[in-house]
């Protein structure tokens, strides 16, 4: 009945895997537990020996580091169900009935269901803000909310997909790299793929420090242009990319990149600090998109 599929690098599973082989085993379900070890460096030996304790689960260890998108390909073609229930390695159940709440819309006519994001109240520590305040207000979204625009906010590490579905829309991103969720939401749409979301959240454990994270942004920005520009995101509800676009339709887009030469230190200044605010943050990803583009 049900695949659940979990690629890790670098990081301890031992808490999650014995957590949602607790919830299937409750759920009475036919279910098999895959972990794909993207040739990690450590926690391997310690992740190895919990899911090989417990029945109907596995770890495939991989020699290379091949990267998100072709681990999840691999967990894919490695399963036995016909439905997938995809979820990070940093990330942990927030409902004792988290698995019953996605089997029971197996039959249902939605192929894609997301269940969401969750962060707890405890704010990190100074150098970890940005990343955990960005998830508050942009990522802990109602799912009636998400509703409203199925295709807009699409967090992979949550999700429960039908595998004939999963396969045809993950073979056609051929590029490693973050940012590839706006692709494969791209992609359902482009694809009509019938999408509900649910108020079935994970938290997110997995919050790097302000830089990394701001660096992973910029990253994330570099390939939305690369599926831009290579004419990959014709349909789409990204944000910042309409509001790239508009700007550059009305020329704009210059003045954009002449702010962020000028006030990209003081806005980085903020957004490193321990009160990043987040309307700067959207300016600082609008204006350095353009900047990119034009450069």
């Amino acid at each position: 009945m049900l695949s659940i599929l979990i690629p890790v690098y670098n990081y301890n599973i031992s808490s999650l895997v014995l957590e949602v082989h607790e919830q299937a085993t409750k759920a009475n379900i036919k279910f098999e537990i895959i972990c794909f070890d993207d040739n990690s460096e450590k926690h391997t030996l310690e992740n190895k020996s919990i899911i090989g304790s417990l029945p109907d689960s596995k770890i495939i260890i991989s020699k290379d580091n091949v990267g998100r998108i072709k681990a999840r390909q691999m967990l894919s073609n490695a399963s036995i169900y016909s439905w997938l229930l995809f979820l990070d390695a940093d990330v942990r159940l927030k409902s004792k009935t988290f698995i019953e709440r996605y089997i029971v819309n197996i039959d249902s006519e939605y192929e894609v269901i997301f269940g969401g994001f969750a962060y707890t109240d405890i704010k990190p520590e100074n150098n970890a803000v940005l990343r955990w305040k960005y998830g508050k207000a942009y990522e802990e979204v109602d799912a009636k909310k998400r509703n409203l625009k199925p295709y807009q906010l699409i967090i992979s590490a949550n999700c429960f997909i039908k595998k004939n579905v999963f396969n045809k829309i993950n073979r056609k991103i051929n590029k490693k790299g973050y940012g590839l969720d706006n692709y494969f939401a791209a992609l359902l749409k482009q694809n009509n793929i019938k999408v509900l979301h649910l108020n079935n959240e994970v938290y997110h454990f997995g919050i790097e420090n302000s830089t990394t994270y701001l660096n992973k942004a910029e990253e994330c920005i570099i390939t939305l242009l690369w599926l831009y520009d290579g004419g990959k995101m014709q349909k789409h509800n990204n944000k910042l990319l309409t509001a790239f676009v508009v700007f550059k339709q009305l020329k704009a887009n210059y003045f954009m990149a002449f702010f962020y030469k000028n006030f990209k230190a003081a806005m980085k200044k903020n957004l490193l600090g321990p009160n990043p605010n987040m309307l700067l943050l959207q300016m600082y990803k609008l204006s350095y998109i353009c900047n990119k583009d034009l450069n």
